[in-house]
């Protein structure tokens, strides 16, 4: 198994980053990362505006895979998730739904303790350990990694966690695979802007897939598969993610059009990941028992 250090981190996701990394399609790398403020913030009372804001959202890597090209997917099984013991919290004016009523930056540390996040002496908050940023590099120009995309990117979506397998459309040579910006606990929506952000330490086994392909993050775990879709609005992304999913769907069918967008409506979940990026991320989600019904293997050849 191969590992990576928080030596190599990139602030954006272009195809002209140096790949720290070469492995091959089906190899396992161990990647160590920051939390979303490289861990500038320890302490409540740190002064949150003075922090270098240029180091905001690093991944580890890239790392090439071998074989990946343009038109392939990237699939990416996420075997293990470590967390740190501490997290932060940060919320202030213009951030989130509710900056326009905050009148500074304000910090809170949580610590992690005992499979619990200690919001305050009351409140100890079950962990939902989570991957905010994970993608490749994208088509065209570099994008921030604070920026969701069809790349992947900062797609804050809870369910990228342990167990779980993404499927990217890869755009450069190599793929260029990074991920960071892991939370220990993070609610749908992510409304203050950050969830509780922690290092950490993600396991993952990269294998390049031919012959599929999508627009778009594809997010399959045990309880179904969700494609994910990032716009400058809500009803953009729902919109795109629905339509993409049922065109995703269709070919491995004989339901038409017209069948496929009610089994969609009455089974499928339009689900909300993020509100408070440059773009807000949308999932649809389709449970595992419809696909098992119409014996749909999504990117598989048998």
């Amino acid at each position: 198994m191969y590992k990576l250090s928080t030596n190599d981190v990139i602030y954006s996701f272009s195809s002209i980053n140096p790949p720290v990394l070469r492995v091959q399609s089906g190899d396992t790398v161990a990647i160590d990362t920051f939390d979303c403020f490289t861990d500038q913030i320890q302490r409540a009372d740190q002064e949150v505006s003075a922090i270098d804001w240029d180091r905001i959202n690093p991944a580890t890597g890239p790392i090439y895979i071998e074989g990946a090209a343009a038109g392939d997917l990237l699939k990416v099984t996420i075997d293990d998730l470590e967390i740190g013991n501490q997290g932060v919290m940060v919320t202030g004016p213009d951030l989130g739904v509710m900056g326009h009523r905050m009148e500074k930056m304000e910090a809170k540390i949580v610590p992690i303790e005992d499979g619990k996040a200690l919001f305050n002496e009351k409140l100890h908050l079950p962990l939902n350990p989570m991957i905010g940023v994970i993608g490749v590099a994208p088509e065209g120009k570099a994008v921030s990694c604070g920026t969701p995309g069809a790349h992947g990117g900062n797609m804050d979506t809870k369910q990228i966690t342990k167990g779980a397998t993404l499927y990217f459309p890869v755009f450069a040579e190599g793929a260029l695979f990074a991920l960071g910006d892991f939370h220990a606990a993070m609610g749908d929506g992510e409304i203050s802007v950050s969830g509780i952000e922690v290092p950490g330490r993600a396991t993952v086994t990269l294998e390049v897939i031919k012959g599929f392909h999508s627009k778009y993050p594809v997010l399959a775990n045990k309880d179904g598969v969700s494609l994910l879709v990032s716009a400058m609005t809500l009803d953009e992304a729902v919109k795109i993610a629905a339509e993409e999913m049922i065109d995703l769907l269709l070919p491995f069918t004989d339901l038409s059009v017209s069948e496929m967008t009610m089994l969609m409506s009455a089974a499928g979940e339009a689900q909300i990941s993020q509100v408070v990026d440059p773009l807000v991320t949308v999932r649809f989600f389709v449970p595992q028992h419809v696909l098992d019904a119409l014996d749909i293997r999504l990117f598989s050849h048998e």
